[in-house]
């Protein structure tokens, strides 16, 4: 009797622990309703990067391009490699990151070079084996375009394949533009900063887990950090975008990858991420990645699912055909999502408390200090550590980056 007292009370402490998250997301008193109208009306007027054609074209005459890019890299509804060649662009080879050049492959899984189909370019991966462009495979280029729709998280593999692509241009002489994109989590930085002991692809540079920059903004600070090997700086050009801020929401057009499929998942991304350390669901294999979490044996929540095989996007997902107990996050939705400046590890700390047997929680930590980008996270989780108390304790680092973050800002800054 005493032990299910316990469990009740440990419940109702999971349920009060997701509404907190979900009520912090107006914490600053804002009105999320409006912010929502807001967000519609900055997309509206934001111009990319990648359409100012006036800003690059010249740059690129008589050069031999390579273009790093995927899915994302659109202007409109056209592939960027494709417009480029329509304007008569030298584009000589394609180079891919995680997830491959159309977005096809899942999480992890190994990109193999190839051809595309479609334009008969050599493909490079730059996953799995190959994360950074050989000696041989830039020898015949001046330039390396990089366009690709980031998230704003250090462990978003996307930024990492932007290092290798500025650390390999370096060391052999190839001059690297980046066309900016808007950061749909750009308006708010936090979590923890990365120990460089924990330094692995999941997290290579000494930042938080939400960074509040554009990918052009980071390569500016690759380069001015020294992160490049031997401290060597990459012949870097930005093509800014037009009429973004860090205030601004941004509804993104394309998934930037198979699992982050809407804005609800984008923005719950940081936080539900750390489950990947954990034998937690996190909805691979559903029809709500990212948005739900949930385990066989979790104690509490009022949402059921099976995760279950989906091709090309999650083909062996965590908790494959068990039932799976927990919750669904869906319902805080994007309007009250975007107005949070906070990454919750309230999610955790919960799913932990209520787990049956905590001593196999962490199943991978390894894996798990890594994308936290620290050991002390999971240590505070297990020793009961207050969430306040935690969040406390990573502050100090995060107020020193979040100064050197302005050096590189181009836009102006959220308030």
């Amino acid at each position: 009797m005493k032990k299910t007292t316990t469990y009740i009370i440990l419940g109702i402490v999971a349920v009060l622990l997701v509404v907190l998250a979900t009520s912090m997301a107006c914490a600053n008193g804002n009105n999320c309703e409006s912010v929502f109208h807001e967000t519609e009306d900055h997309t509206k007027h934001i111009v990319m990067g990648a359409e100012r054609t006036n800003a690059y074209l010249s740059l690129l005459q008589d050069k031999r391009v390579g273009v790093c890019g995927n899915l994302t890299s659109r202007m409109g509804t056209t592939h960027l490699v494709d417009t480029l060649l329509e304007m008569k662009v030298n584009v000589v080879k394609i180079f891919c990151p995680e997830h491959g050049f159309r977005g096809e492959a899942e999480a992890g899984a190994h990109i193999a070079s190839s051809k595309d189909e479609k334009t008969g370019l050599p493909i490079v991966s730059l996953y799995g084996n190959n994360r950074k462009p050989k000696p041989e495979q830039v020898s015949d280029l001046d330039i390396i375009i990089f366009d690709i729709q980031d998230v704003g998280c250090r462990f978003y593999t996307y930024i990492s394949t932007l290092h290798y692509v500025m650390e390999s241009a370096a060391e052999n002489g190839v001059a690297v533009i980046v066309f900016d994109r808007p950061n749909p989590n750009g308006y708010f930085v936090d979590g923890p900063v990365l120990d460089m002991k924990y330094k692995s692809f999941v997290g290579m540079h000494p930042i938080p887990v939400v960074h509040g920059m554009t990918i052009g903004e980071y390569a500016r600070m690759i380069n001015g950090e020294g992160w490049l090997l031997n401290k060597a700086s990459c012949k870097l050009t930005i093509i800014e975008m037009e009429n973004y801020t860090h205030d601004s929401r941004y509804s993104l057009p394309y998934p930037p990858s198979p699992n982050l499929q809407t804005d609800e998942a984008i923005y719950l991304y940081p936080s539900l991420c750390l489950f990947e350390g954990t034998p937690v669901s996190i909805g691979r294999g559903t029809t709500k990645p990212f948005q739900i979490f949930g385990h066989p044996l979790l104690t509490v929540g009022d949402y059921y699912f099976t995760p279950e095989p989906i091709k090309g996007v999650s083909e062996s997902p965590p908790q494959k055909g068990k039932n799976c107990r927990g919750f669904d996050l869906t319902s805080q939705t994007a309007t009250q999502l975007n107005g949070s400046n906070y990454f919750s590890i309230n999610y955790v700390i919960a799913a932990y408390k209520n787990f049956p047997k905590t001593e196999t929680f962490f199943t991978n930590k390894e894996f798990f200090d890594k994308l936290v980008g620290q050991g002390m996270l999971r240590q505070q989780i297990i020793d009961g550590v207050s969430e306040e108390d935690i969040r406390a304790s990573w502050q100090p680092e995060l107020n020193q980056f979040k100064q050197i973050r302005q050096k590189y800002l181009l836009y102006p800054d959220f308030k």
